[in-house]
């Protein structure tokens, strides 16, 4: 999977081989801003145009413009990993948030380092 990133903003980029184009979406928001591009370079200027315009239509129909991530996470796990989970933390001293805030950087810096490495 294939990322770029803008002004705080994500996206996926994908290609299409079929029609031999780039598209990508901005994630980690729920509105739908997609561009695509015939080149990298075009698809660069188009996520960096979509985003742009974005936060100027936010502007103009006073909407504040969604930010990627709040810091608030809620999911449910099965009880016997949140028991393990709340005991590790437990045993390291740390609150179970802390504990988990811990693990998932720890696993997506894991998954970025291979991403970029492959």
């Amino acid at each position: 999977m294939n990322t770029m990133t803008y002004n705080g903003y994500h996206a996926r980029i994908e290609f299409d081989a079929e029609d031999e184009l780039f598209f990508g979406k901005i994630a980690g928001i729920s509105d739908v801003v997609r561009f695509h591009g015939d080149s990298v370079a075009e698809l660069k200027k188009a996520f960096h145009e979509a985003v742009d315009d974005y936060l100027e239509t936010c502007k103009s129909i006073s909407k504040e413009p969604q930010r990627p991530y709040s810091g608030k996470m809620m999911f449910r796990v099965a009880p016997e990993v949140h028991r393990r989970a709340a005991l590790a933390a437990e045993l390291s001293g740390k609150s179970l948030n802390q504990w988990a805030e811990e693990a998932l950087e720890e696993a997506a810096a894991h998954v970025a380092e291979a991403r970029l490495s492959a």
